[in-house]
C-alpha cells in the first residue's frame, strides 16, 4: 500500500501547474529540480524524488500535502494505512448493510444525487467506464435517473463502498441517517436495520444530538453502558440479532435524550420478546393481544405463572414479574411518546427512562433464558423413552 501512495501522491503533486511542481515537492522536503525537468513531465518529476522515501516519511508528507490540496483518492489511500490497526468492517458486513438498501431508497426527503454528492466528490471521480470524458455523476444520473439500471447496491459498489476506509464508510452512515436525508419514520427503521449488521464488527450508529427536534448518528464502538447493560444486549443479540436486538440498542441509546421513546421502546421489546417466543412455540396471539394478555400467555407456557407453583417465594417472585409486565404497560401510556401527552402534568426523565428499559431488559433476558431452558426439559423427555428402548 506504502507503493500505492507513493504513486498518488506524484499524481497529486502533478495537478498543481508545472511551475509550482518545483516549490510543492520543497516545501514536502523533497529536492527542488529545474523548472524544465518539471515541465517534461510533472510526474515523472515527483515520481522519481519519492520513490525512494520510506514508507512513514511519504505518509507523512500525504498528510502535509493534504493540508493545502483536495484529493479523495490520497485521502482514502492515506485513511486505509491509519486504519491497519483498528477493527474492521468485513465485507460481509458492508453487503449486508448495501442489502438494507435494496429495496429501500438512499434518502426518503432529498434526492439520492444531492445525497451522494455529500459524501463523495462524484463530480470529480472519473466514470466507471474506460473510455470518454464522462464523471461518475454522469454514470450516477444514466444509471439511476435516466434508465434506472442500477440498484442501490450496485450504484454502492460503483462508489465503492466494499473497498473504502471506514472513515469514509462512517461518514456515508452518518449522513444517510441524518435528519436531512431521511424521514422521521424512516430514520427510526434504518438506523435499527444497519446496526442489527454493523455492530457485529464492534461498531453503532448512537444518537449525539438533535437537528430542530430530530436525532443526529453518529459511529461510535459498540459499547452500551453498565456490565448489566452488556450482558443484557448480548443475550437478545444471541436470541435475535435484527429485530430484538435492535429494538433493546435503540432503547438504550435514548434513555438520557430521548425518555419517552425510550420508555415506548421498552415496553415493545417485551412485547416482540413474548410475540418470538409464542410463534417459535407454534402459538398463535390474537391481533389484538395487549402486553399484559401476551405475558399471561407466555407464562402458562412456561411455567412461571405463579398458580403454577405451591413455594410462596417463587409465587410472590413470579407475581412481581406480573406486575412488572403491567406497570411497564401503564408507563408506556402515562409517560411514554405512543399517545399524546395532553394537559396530563408527568413528564418522563432520564432516571424513568432507566428504569423502564432495564427493567425491560431483564425480563426480556429472563423469559429468554426460561424458554430455552424449557426448550431443553422437553428434547430431554423426548430423547430419554428411546434411550429406554435402546438399552432393552
Amino acid at each position: 500500500m506504502i507503493q500505492e501512495l507513493r504513486r498518488q501522491l506524484a499524481s497529486t503533486i502533478s495537478d498543481f501547474k508545472a511551475y509550482d511542481v518545483p516549490a510543492v515537492c520543497s516545501r514536502l522536503g523533497l529536492a527542488r529540480g529545474t523548472g524544465d525537468e518539471a515541465f517534461n513531465s510533472k510526474f515523472k518529476y515527483a515520481s522519481n524524488r519519492i520513490q525512494n522515501v520510506k514508507g512513514p516519511a511519504v505518509l507523512d508528507m500525504a498528510r502535509q500535502l493534504l493540508e493545502e490540496t483536495e484529493s479523495y483518492t490520497l485521502a482514502e489511500i492515506v485513511a486505509k494505512i491509519e486504519e491497519l490497526d483498528g477493527p474492521v468492517v468485513t465485507e460481509l458486513t458492508r453487503r449486508r448493510i448495501m442489502a438494507v438498501f435494496d429495496r429501500r431508497p438512499l434518502a426518503s426527503q432529498i434526492d439520492h444525487v444531492d445525497l451522494l454528492k455529500k459524501v463523495w466528490p462524484v463530480e470529480q471521480l472519473r466514470s466507471t467506464w474506460a473510455f470518454g470524458n464522462n464523471s461518475l455523476l454522469d454514470d450516477i444520473f444514466q444509471h439511476t435517473v435516466r434508465n434506472g439500471d442500477w440498484s442501490n447496491p450496485e450504484l454502492l459498489q460503483h462508489l465503492e463502498f466494499l473497498t473504502c476506509s471506514r472513515r469514509q464508510l462512517f461518514r456515508f452512515l452518518e449522513e444517510v441517517t441524518g435528519p436531512i436525508a431521511q424521514l422521521p419514520e424512516e430514520q427510526t427503521a434504518l438506523v435499527a436495520a444497519i446496526n442489527a449488521h454493523l455492530q457485529h464488527d464492534g461498531y453503532r450508529l448512537t444518537m449525539t444530538g438533535k437537528l430542530s427536534g430530530t436525532p443526529i448518528y453518529t459511529v461510535q464502538a459498540a459499547s452500551l453502558g453498565s456490565p448489566a447493560d452488556q450482558g443484557i444486549s448480548a443475550a437478545l443479540a444471541a436470541f435475535n440479532p435484527d429485530d430484538i436486538h435492535a429494538r433493546w440498542t435503540a432503547a438504550v441509546d435514548r434513555r438520557s435524550d430521548d425518555p419517552q421513546g425510550a420508555i415506548t421502546l421498552a415496553r415493545t421489546l417485551l412485547e416482540d420478546v413474548c410475540l418470538w417466543i409464542l410463534d417459535e412455540a407454534g402459538e398463535k396471539p390474537g391481533d389484538r393481544d395487549d402486553l399484559p394478555t401476551l405475558y399471561r400467555r407466555l407464562s402458562k407456557l412456561l411455567r412461571l405463572a405463579p398458580d403454577d407453583h405451591t413455594e410462596q417465594t417463587f409465587k410472590q417472585l413470579l407475581g412481581s414479574c406480573q406486575q412488572i409486565v403491567e406497570l411497564l404497560g401503564s408507563l408506556r401510556t402515562k409517560l411514554g411518546d405512543a399517545h399524546s401527552p395532553g394537559p396530563k402534568k408527568a413528564k418522563a426523565a432520564p432516571r424513568h427512562a432507566e428504569l423502564a428499559v432495564n427493567l425491560s431488559g431483564t425480563m426480556a433476558t429472563f423469559l429468554i433464558e426460561t424458554w430455552r431452558a424449557r426448550k431443553a426439559e422437553k428434547a430431554s423427555e423426548e430423547r430419554a423413552p428411546a434411550t429406554r428402548e435402546d438399552d432393552s
